[in-house]
């Protein structure tokens, strides 16, 4: 069987699909890496909602998939931008999906962390910024979920320099029940982002982040750094206080930062490993048994399919990772909340569709075949 796929010049061309998936099955916890996938969420298609209307999320579709991810020893990163925060996804929805998804880890014995941001309020005062913290930190806390405390736009917009982020993050880590992860998300996973840490200079924001973690290392299980620049996610690595661990967020270096060198290594918190979970997490337990080349020769592979998905505008990568999942029978539709379905292209699905398949990650290969020849006819592709 083949199947004719569009190119950016417009002409078509032929692709033999796979015929067996690759061969993965669940197993041990893993013993050398915490590994989060960030998942999304899976949008209500029956739902009569227009992009501007709070979102319809099928909370049954959207649980399950966080069961597949826990089945393969994955921990699920919630509410994060994967799951389209501050991109249809507003606070009210994401409040009872992180109880939902706390509830739903308790239930399983499944690892659970979730974003702590400020997106019920577009803009105010560094206090109202706290404040907006402290609300969202409150329900992370009392789902028993793990706190990521996330960058905010309306932080961004309110800080005069260094020293505003240094006062609303110290005072976010004093209050905090337990250590949480603190996410550094750079703008070009959201353009609003530009200048965090109160300078665009990356050696300055840089050391205030590091200022931050050091004056309260206790309160910091870890960082995760989503600049996609590794040797400078090595650097900040290299100085952390001992204890505070590094989770990579860089979708286009993931495997020699998890790897690690003779100085240390990266955990990880990936939007990438939503598509990839099985097969990352076959990695991580080979990487568990020493065998480095081994865990390079199963996920170096998978690099270009994430570059693909995670190519300019950044920012639309969960378009491209919930098409993926359509197509792995993961969800019975190709619908997005906020009507994101419609932010690629189809010679970007088709290119998705081809890599994915090449790597073996669809559990029927027939059924994502069918599902991509719809989708195509849709777009006037007949076969």
């Amino acid at each position: 069987m083949t199947i004719r796929l569009p190119g950016t010049g417009g002409a078509l061309r032929t692709y033999e699909p796979r015929t067996e998936p690759l061969a993965v099955t669940p197993g041990t916890p893993f013993t050398s890496r915490t590994v989060f996938s960030a998942a999304h969420v899976v949008a209500d298609p029956f739902a009569d909602v227009s992009p501007d209307s709070p979102a319809a999320v099928d909370w049954d579709a959207t649980l399950a998939f966080r069961r597949h991810l826990w089945s393969h020893g994955l921990g699920v990163a919630e509410a994060m931008d994967t799951a389209q925060r501050g991109m249809g996804l507003d606070w009210g929805c994401a409040a009872e999906l992180i109880r939902r998804s706390a509830a739903e880890a308790k239930s399983v014995g499944g690892r659970i962390a979730c974003g702590v941001g400020t997106d019920q309020i577009a803009s105010g005062s560094l206090a109202e910024v706290r404040a907006a913290y402290e609300e969202q930190l409150a329900v992370v806390e009392e789902s028993g979920a793990q706190a990521i405390l996330m960058a905010s736009r309306a932080l961004a917009a309110a800080a005069s320099g260094p020293e505003d982020y240094l006062e609303v993050y110290g005072h976010l880590l004093r209050q905090s029940a337990e250590p949480v992860v603190l996410h550094w998300l750079g703008p070009m996973f959201d353009p609003a982002l530009e200048g965090y840490w109160g300078s665009s200079d990356l050696d300055a924001a840089t050391d205030t982040f590091l200022e931050v973690i050091a004056a309260h290392p206790d309160k910091v299980d870890g960082i995760k750094v989503s600049l996609l620049d590794a040797r400078r996610e090595i650097d900040i690595r290299r100085r952390l206080p001992k204890g505070v661990r590094c989770y990579t967020g860089d979708d286009f270096n993931y495997p020699e930062l998890i790897a690690g060198d003779e100085q240390g290594f990266s955990h990880a918190l990936l939007g990438i490993f939503d598509p990839l979970g099985p097969l990352a997490a076959q990695a991580v337990r080979v990487l568990d048994t020493g065998d480095v080349q081994g865990f390079r020769e199963l996920l170096d592979p998978t690099v270009g399919l994430s570059r693909h998905l995670f190519q300019t505008p950044t920012r639309f990568y969960k378009t491209g990772v919930v098409f993926l999942a359509w197509l792995a029978g993961h969800q019975s539709h190709f619908t997005m909340v906020g009507g994101l379905q419609s932010s690629r292209s189809l010679p970007h699905f088709a290119t998705a569709y081809e890599l994915a398949d090449g790597l073996g990650l669809f559990p029927d290969p027939k059924l994502a075949e069918e599902r991509m020849k719809t989708l195509l006819s849709v777009y006037g592709v007949n076969q």
